[in-house]
């Protein structure tokens, strides 16, 4: 095994060239297109260039630690199995990105299909690459995730987004489902590793969850290749571009799923269960695939039957558990591939140039189109097995293995009835394909006058059919010595002798593949003309897998969810705040009174009058706050912030600065965001203030309970916690290396940004895609006039009153919060020296990037609410959203100069730079991690802020001209 940089640039790359593709000009059509070429081609060369590597059998493994204790690093590991699959992978992306560039409409947003191509393309190498089962299994979720944004890209079309979710539910169940089966292998090995888990076969099938988790991977497997009965979403995602189905449905990412299978061949295969289940599905797929091609009056629903089709050979060959069949597997895995994705790129051809593919309205196009005529017959015939051609090699070795006997069960004697049954149902289908679209007689008018594409756009199609040719004619010479390296790496030493030589004599496979090459030909001769007539297949074409999916998706989405919905839901924020609050408490007083709470006597026993004094005030203001708010808001609101001045003033008390500034902070923006939420209450009415009958006393006294319960649990504990005697902690590692290993005195901060910081990354990212989904449905939210709660205070809606009429957005919060609009412009300078001031010395001393990122973003607020939305928007641009993807970019190469240095992912950095006249400076590099907390939190508070605060504009300024009307 050897280390190898170049492995890691294969995946990084497609993913960097994404991100760079959305920030190209809008009208940089040819330059992105450019950009996703050289990208594939480049992994295309930095995968040949490790062919000598794994070619001698060795493993080429790039580490990066991540949870070592847990087993899970980020472990690339190449094979030559894994070799060809990248090969394939971006070879094909290659040859898409050609095609693309000429397919692909003037009209469409170029840049975001490059994205999502590329990032699909990394993903999917993810799971090829991966030397760590939980890392497969993210990047196998991440194809589930691109795809569906790739088949929904045309999201206007009403059949894309159905496609897409359709794809999406079903994949990424199957993708649960093979997580939970990847930690049922990794319990039973101790391991994650790949290698580790490969020479654990014999201890997986022994083990008595072998079966459990042999369930769960062929859920997942099954589900990402459209095998029965999850084959049904595959033709449902023909609506998405021709490029699309070209590179997932041929190529990668229904290929996902008999990848990992053949990958895992030598761990779970060889076992009852696997043969059984394996055979019955893959069985099925291959007849009923065929069977349902022949009927489909659309081009790319023919070919979508026709993968399924394939995949269920393939598939049936694994379940065999012979090592021959696993070389028939591996090498059809390869030949569907290149004939596929030409016939998907073809019709795409006859689509973008005739301008339909319903086989119904295309007739005679050969005279039109003759070399794209040509292409597609060879690549039909490749599909159908005829011999000079790739597919016929390796549909040829799944006779000879269909008539060997692998185990006494039914399944294996029907199977060589079933090969050459499916392989006549698909020179049928390969025939029609060919007689409808090129021969006959044209008809009177297509949509469009069809003819040769360029020359470029047909390019990749001749490039894989001259590749189904060559492999064909003389396949020892170009695919033997790839197949061997593939095959070798999978079945070790249990690789078996086998000949890919064009002619073995006559044999009994021979003989199965001229009955099957015959009995196609002469069942299109019989029944061609009702093939071309039907609407659907008899009998099994009205059983319509996506109307179960369908009707299963309105029972579990809609009557289920609305009768826990009935139960449990309701639109007000009371029921749903006691739900939680109610689940909370439970949640904790199991294990508590489970184990019990000890007290123990700690300390002098002596307190503090003045901290008694002080927690005293603070409930005072919290029953006054509770009291208040059916009476008067705002009182309440300001009782509220007495409240969380004295939790901050306790902070202090006990030795926390650090969450003492935050928590000061944070309650300013807090109230300032309760203050323009305050407008959005329904409007009081008796109902609300008045105490009420019975009923009401009832669930006052409820909600007193509830309350009283979580603040004496919440009490108990922190009683228990702080009278008992220390125990043995971390906070003296914590203490001991915070400077030596993170450079900083401040302990806080060093675990925030160093011996925690992949937290903080996932924490701040998250704050970025609340604060994006809060502005999202802001923006579509627009009240209801009669919905509007009036201030208390007439002195207040007056002052509005006499504001300009015509200021719409510009109406100022100062106007009605009686603050001078001025003090709040001079407290600007102000506000941003003191969150540069808490930023800088936060690694050091009390402060850090998420407290002055909050400080920040409260000045910005306070210009808002001094000067309006429209001066502060002209002068200030402040540009929240860039201040959010500065933010996260900056803390994502921290962790990534690390990296590349050789270091873990966020390993801090720090050295003292002797400056001029300043002296000896701590210089670290969570400093800059820091930074992007900081911009983080300013454009995520102020994002939402000013959401918020427009609407609460857009409010008060329909108030008063539903005032004015009335």
């Amino acid at each position: 095994m050897m280390e190898h940089y170049p492995i890691l640039l294969i995946i990084a790359l497609p993913f960097l060239a994404g991100l760079a593709a959305v920030l190209l000009p809008t009208d940089s059509r040819t330059t992105v297109t450019w950009l996703a070429g050289a990208t594939t081609l480049a992994c295309l060369a930095l995968t040949l260039s490790l062919y000598p590597s794994v070619s001698s059998g060795d493993s080429v493994i790039h580490r990066i630690q991540w949870v070592p204790a847990l087993g899970l690093d980020f472990t690339l590991r190449m094979d030559g199995f894994a070799w060809i699959f990248a090969l394939l992978v971006c070879g094909i992306g290659f040859l898409v990105v050609v095609y693309a560039r000429y397919y692909m409409s003037a009209e469409d947003p170029i840049r975001r299909f490059y994205l999502f191509f590329l990032a699909f393309t990394g993903s999917m190498l993810g799971v090829v690459l991966s030397g760590n089962l939980i890392l497969l299994v993210i990047f196998w979720e991440l194809t589930s995730i691109f795809s569906f944004l790739l088949i929904g890209y045309w999201h206007h079309n009403q059949a894309a987004r159905d496609g897409a979710r359709m794809t999406f539910t079903i994949t990424a169940i199957g993708g649960l489902a093979l997580l939970a089966g990847v930690l049922i292998v990794g319990h039973i090995v101790g391991s994650y590793d790949l290698d580790v888990v490969l020479a654990s076969g014999d201890a997986i099938r022994s083990h008595d969850l072998y079966v459990p988790a042999l369930l769960l991977i062929l859920l997942g497997t099954l589900t990402k290749s459209a095998q029965f009965p999850f084959h049904f979403w595959l033709p449902n995602a023909m609506a998405a571009p021709t490029p699309v189905s070209a590179f997932l449905h041929s190529a990668t990412m229904v290929k996902a799923g008999v990848f990992l299978m053949a990958r895992l061949w030598p761990v779970l295969s060889g076992t009852p269960e696997w043969f059984t289940i394996l055979g019955l599905a893959g069985m099925a797929s291959l007849v009923l695939g065929a069977y349902l091609a022949m009927f489909q009056q659309d081009l790319k629903g023919l070919l979508a039957y026709s993968t399924i089709s394939h995949l269920g050979l393939i598939t049936l060959l694994l379940s065999l558990g012979s090592p021959l069949a696993a070389v028939a597997a591996i090498f059809h895995m390869l030949n569907h591939a290149t004939f596929k994705a030409s016939l998907f790129m073809a019709a795409g051809i006859v689509d973008h140039e005739a301008g339909t593919r319903d086989l119904r309205r295309l007739s005679g196009l050969f005279r039109y189109m003759p070399i794209t005529g040509t292409l597609v017959m060879v690549a039909s015939a490749a599909m159908a097995g005829v011999p000079l051609l790739n597919g016929f090699l390796s549909k040829e070795m799944f006779f000879a293995e269909a008539v060997e006997t692998h185990a006494d069960s039914w399944v294996d004697t029907i199977a060589p009835y079933a090969a050459v049954l499916g392989s006549a149902l698909a020179v049928t289908y390969s025939i029609r394909l060919i007689h409808s679209i090129f021969l006959g007689a044209p008809p009177e008018s297509f949509p469009r006058e069809p003819h040769e594409p360029p020359f470029w756009m047909r390019f990749p199609v001749t490039f894989l059919v001259v590749a189904c040719l060559i492999v064909g004619i003389i396949p020892g010479m170009t695919i033997g010595p790839f197949l061997h390296v593939a095959v070798s790496s999978v079945l070790g030493d249990a690789t078996p002798e086998y000949s890919l030589a064009v002619w073995h004599g006559f044999t009994l496979p021979l003989a199965m593949s001229a009955v099957a090459l015959a009995g196609g030909a002469l069942l299109y001769l019989a029944a061609g003309d009702y093939l071309e007539r039907s609407e659907s297949a008899p009998l099994l074409g009205r059983i319509q897998g996506y109307r179960i999916f369908e009707q299963v998706t309105v029972a579990v989405s809609w009557r289920w969810a609305r009768l826990v919905e009935d139960i449990f839901g309701t639109r007000r924020l009371q029921p749903q705040m006691r739900l939680l609050a109610g689940a909370a408490i439970a949640a904790a007083a199991i294990p508590l009174f489970a184990s019990g709470v000890g007290f123990e006597a700690y300390g002098n026993g002596t307190t503090d009058l003045a901290f008694a004094g002080l927690w005293g005030i603070g409930m005072i203001c919290a029953l006054a706050a509770a009291h208040q708010a059916k009476f008067h808001r705002l009182a309440a609101l300001v009782l509220l912030g007495a409240t969380g001045l004295v939790t901050c003033m306790t902070f202090v008390w006990l030795s926390a600065p650090d969450l003492a500034a935050t928590q000061l902070v944070v309650e300013i923006v807090t109230t300032v965001l309760i203050l323009l939420g305050l407008r959005w209450l329904p409007k009081r009415t008796s109902a609300l203030v008045e105490p009420g009958g019975w009923m009401a006393r009832l669930r006052r006294i409820r909600d007193l309970t509830i309350a009283v319960a979580a603040g004496a649990g919440m009490t108990a504990i922190s009683y228990a916690v702080m009278t008992r005697t220390p125990p043995e902690s971390i906070a003296g590692f914590f203490m001991e290396k915070a400077y030596s290993e993170g450079g900083g005195r401040n302990v806080v901060n060093v675990i925030l940004v160093d011996f925690r910081g992949f937290d903080t990354l996932g924490e701040i990212t998250v704050l970025g895609i609340v604060a994006l989904t809060v502005f999202a449905l802001l923006r579509r939210f627009r009240p209801a006039p009669d919905s509007i709660e009036r201030p208390e205070q007439q002195q207040v809606q007056r002052s509005y009153d006499e504001a300009e009429p015509d200021r719409e957005a510009g109406a100022t919060a100062a106007e009605y919060l009686f603050v001078p609009s001025v003090i709040m412009q001079w407290m600007f300078p102000v506000v941003i020296v003191l969150a540069a001031y808490l930023l800088l010395r936060g690694h050091d001393a009390p402060g850090g990037g998420f407290v002055a990122g909050v400080a920040m973003a409260a000045g910005f607020i306070l210009q808002y609410m001094a000067a309006g939305t429209v001066w502060v928007e002209d002068r200030l641009r402040i540009l929240p959203v860039v201040w959010i993807g500065v933010g996260l970019l900056l803390a994502a190469l921290t962790g990534t100069a690390s990296l590349l240095l050789g270091d873990s992912f966020l390993t801090s950095y720090f050295r003292y730079a002797d400056l001029p006249l300043v002296g000896k400076v701590p210089l670290a590099s969570a400093t800059v991690f820091d930074l992007g907390v900081f911009s983080l939190v300013v454009g995520a508070t102020v994002l939402m802020l000013i959401a918020i605060a427009h609407q609460s504009i857009r409010r008060l300024r329909a108030a008063r001209l539903e005032e004015e009307r009335q």
